[in-house]
């Protein structure tokens, strides 16, 4: 038993021995420790705030889309890749989507599951009431719009299907638009001037917030073909949105439009559409991928500092050896084996990584959270969001770092010879 406790002790004052010289060797170089553990810092601080804001702005952006709807699907004029960018977003302006096709799409027999379908333009103008002027968006758009994004009318009316096909000059406003022209009165049976033309207010719908990186509520909706006749001058539509009765029918609906476009446009088998439909589900999945990408990254990116870090650490570490030749060469001549050596300074690379990874989360998890206080004040609906995976990481990657960076520095010490060591001045 007393042979037991004696190994035992011994066990413990070996595991003790190096976690204090570990201590006093960091003790003694204050300076040095600060700079060193600070890099380290700022490496697992960076790659943290990555992670965690780019897992909320990822959630942002894909709540923009949710927001619209899970059950749409989208015409878009020109060309494109299955899982690419429509022509539109890149700025091609392609006219052959057309006012008729709109009329097609929305017949039953062409496309059973389609509820409602509204084609879209847009376009900005001064626009002018009795108190002020401004530059403002406007949307053409069809009276099934309210129908197809669930909108609701706070006063007056929506289109009537009639007042698109006469050119009616009537208007619907955006909440905050509606505040904007007529802040003292109500703005119903107003009169606005767009592009020096004359619209009668006949609506203001309710507030709705961002939605798919736009805000509604600052827009004027104006009769698709008013828009297009009167203010764009123009026989074509930049998209359509279209509802379908249930998200299992979404693919059958894709299939019938697409279908039913080439058909009237025709395009031979062998052709490519000049259009592209794509429903909301679909583009969660494509801006899931797209933000993935983004974010592993930015995420390499930061892990640069960590590099640096390392850098750092190695630096640190090799002018440990060198003020501490003499303490190696005594403790050489003394029994302690190579082994013994490289252990110890791995565990001083290994505290210093720690003690910085440990801040680095902290500080991270901290700049994450103010972004999340300070960002919803610019009118985004922002989550903070800190994965669990970036913290494992921080703490693995610290330890990581400092047995990969200080190895090189604890082999080199432990070659050392004791009878050069102790005359080494």
């Amino acid at each position: 038993m007393t042979l037991s406790a004696g190994s035992s002790l011994e066990c413990i004052m070996r595991i003790s021995d190096p976690i204090k010289i570990t201590y006093r060797s960091l003790a003694a170089s204050k300076l040095r420790f600060f700079l060193t553990v600070l890099g380290v810092v700022i490496g697992v601080a960076a790659v943290i705030m990555v992670m965690a804001i780019g897992a909320s702005a990822q959630r942002l952006v894909l709540s923009q889309v949710e927001n619209v709807g899970s059950n749409l699907v989208v015409v878009l004029p020109g060309a494109a890749e299955e899982k690419g960018p429509p022509a539109s977003a890149l700025g091609i302006i392609t006219t052959t989507f057309r006012n008729d096709d709109l009329s097609a799409l929305r017949l039953r027999r062409n496309v059973p599951h389609l509820i409602a379908i509204s084609g879209y333009v847009s376009g900005s103008a001064t626009v002018e009431s009795s108190t002020d002027s401004f530059e403002a968006s406007f949307q053409g758009v069809s009276p099934e719009m309210i129908e197809v994004e669930n909108i609701r009318v706070e006063q007056g009316r929506f289109f009537f299907p009639e007042e698109e096909s006469d050119l009616s000059r009537v208007v619907v406003l955006g909440a905050s638009r509606a505040r904007d022209l007529f802040p003292d009165r109500n703005p119903l049976g107003e009169t606005v001037t767009i592009k020096k033309n004359p619209f009668k207010v006949i609506g203001v719908l309710g507030e709705r917030g961002s939605a798919a990186f736009s805000n509604p509520d600052v827009l004027i909706y104006v009769p698709l073909e008013t828009a297009q006749k009167i203010l764009l001058g123009i026989n074509y539509l930049n998209f359509a949105r279209g509802k379908v009765d249930a998200s299992e029918n979404i693919e059958r609906t894709l299939a019938d439009m697409t279908a039913l476009l080439r058909e009237r446009h025709d395009i031979e088998i062998d052709e490519e559409s000049d259009f592209s439909v794509r429903s909301t589900k679909a583009a969660l999945s494509i801006l899931t991928s797209i933000t993935d990408v983004l974010k592993y990254f930015l995420i390499a990116i930061a892990s640069i500092s960590l590099l640096v870090g390392g850098i750092g650490i190695m630096n640190s570490m090799l002018i440990s050896v060198s003020q501490r030749i003499r303490e190696i060469g005594l403790r050489k001549a003394v029994g302690a084996r190579p082994t013994h050596i490289i252990t110890q300074f791995l565990i001083e690379s290994s505290c210093i990584t720690l003690i910085g990874g440990t801040l680095g989360i902290f500080f991270g998890i901290v700049v994450a959270y103010l972004a999340a206080i300070i960002i919803p004040r610019f009118g985004y609906e922002w989550q903070l969001i800190i994965p669990p995976a970036s913290i494992a990481i921080g703490f693995t990657v610290s330890i990581v770092i400092g047995i990969t960076f200080g190895l090189y520095p604890a082999l080199k010490a432990s070659r050392v010879s004791p009878m050069e060591a102790l005359r080494y001045e």
